[in-house]
């Protein structure tokens, strides 16, 4: 009985046992900051016809909050997108998209996402090109 409780709690401990370990790490994925600030901040901004934008809700209100827009202004200047990629990278595991928040949570839950996002599903499937923008980004390739 007490191997099994060792065993039970190892397992909560240490996490999921693969088949095969690695001989070696990976590298470790470093999310980049000018394919954030050129290429997925302004998904944050697309218009959607029957949602709103991202930035609409993460602007005000929500755990998850962007940097508000200047007056007059369609995009951030460089140091606000620096905020905003601080705050983003706290909703992603740099190398795996579905594990994500940023990916899953506007996924389809058909298409492997989470159940419930407030501001609706954004993405039908994991081949819609905004999602896979960010897949790249969170993989670290471009």
């Amino acid at each position: 009985m007490r191997s099994l409780l060792i065993a039970v709690a190892a397992a909560f401990t240490l996490g999921p046992v693969h088949a095969q370990q690695p001989t070696s790490s990976p590298s470790p994925v470093t999310l980049d900051f000018e394919y954030f600030r050129t290429r997925v901040q302004p998904i944050l901004l697309h218009k959607r016809p029957t949602l709103a934008r991202c930035y609409v809700c993460h602007s005000q209100g929500t755990p998850l909050v962007i940097q508000t827009l200047s007056p007059g202004r369609d995009t951030w200047t460089e140091e606000e997108s620096r905020k905003n990629f601080e705050v983003i990278r706290r909703v992603v595991v740099p190398g795996n998209p579905t594990a994500s928040r940023l990916l899953m949570m506007p996924l389809a839950a058909e298409a492997g996402g989470i159940a419930f996002h407030p501001g609706g599903k954004h993405w039908a499937s994991q081949d819609d090109p905004e999602w896979r923008i960010l897949a790249d980004w969170v993989r670290g390739t471009k």
